[in-house]
């Protein structure tokens, strides 16, 4: 890894206050990324109960296996994000195949779809919260207020063509969540490159 790649200093510094048992390094961690948990587990869930369930779960490990994350393999954010999906999709599996069994009739297909469809949309979720703040404006303009690239510039107060570059940009992102259902790690691998959110 080189030493523009290494993960950020608060990434290093907070695992090893978790390792060494800190407290307070898990009130900061949860303060910092509880919102981005609970959110993920929600659009993967659709339940708010189960969500708030989940967010104890992937803090909980947190806790008890600070060890887990390896910085060299990325941001802790995504990390924690990865967790959380992974852990949602796990109660959601569970949760859609024991459906059929009280009356339902959701077949493994129905549950893959379910889950991969999920999946994409909890890494959007993760994408757009995750991009630069510039992008994310210039796709909140598009897509929420139907701005076009002329009006987004004007709103942003940018040129045309750095409104057209950052909706493009912002684009190419979220069309890595579905792609990304499609991909070899499978419905219900983590989001993120290398298996991180």
């Amino acid at each position: 890894m080189t030493k523009t790649d290494a993960p950020p200093r608060w990434d290093r510094r907070m695992q090893q206050r978790l390792v060494h048992g800190e407290a307070a390094a898990l009130g900061e961690l949860y303060d910092r990324f509880a919102s981005l948990v609970h959110g993920l587990a929600r659009r993967v869930l659709g339940d708010e109960q189960a969500a708030d369930s989940i967010t104890r779960e992937v803090f909980a490990q947190v806790w008890q296996h600070p060890d887990a994350y390896d910085p060299a393999q990325g941001p802790l954010r995504s990390w924690v994000a990865a967790l959380a999906h992974r852990l949602a999709v796990q109660r959601l599996r569970v949760t859609e195949t024991a459906a059929p069994a009280a009356g339902g009739t959701g077949s493994p297909e129905e549950l893959e779809h379910k889950v991969r469809r999920a999946s994409v949309a909890a890494r959007a979720d993760h994408i757009v919260h995750s991009m630069p703040a510039p992008l994310r404006a210039a796709l909140e303009l598009a897509c929420f207020q139907r701005c076009d690239y002329r009006q987004t510039a004007a709103a942003l107060g940018v040129g045309e063509d750095e409104a057209r570059r950052r909706l493009r940009l912002g684009l190419q992102l979220l069309s890595t969540a579905h792609d990304a259902g499609r991909g070899t790690g499978g419905p219900g691998a983590p989001p993120g490159p290398g298996g991180a959110a």
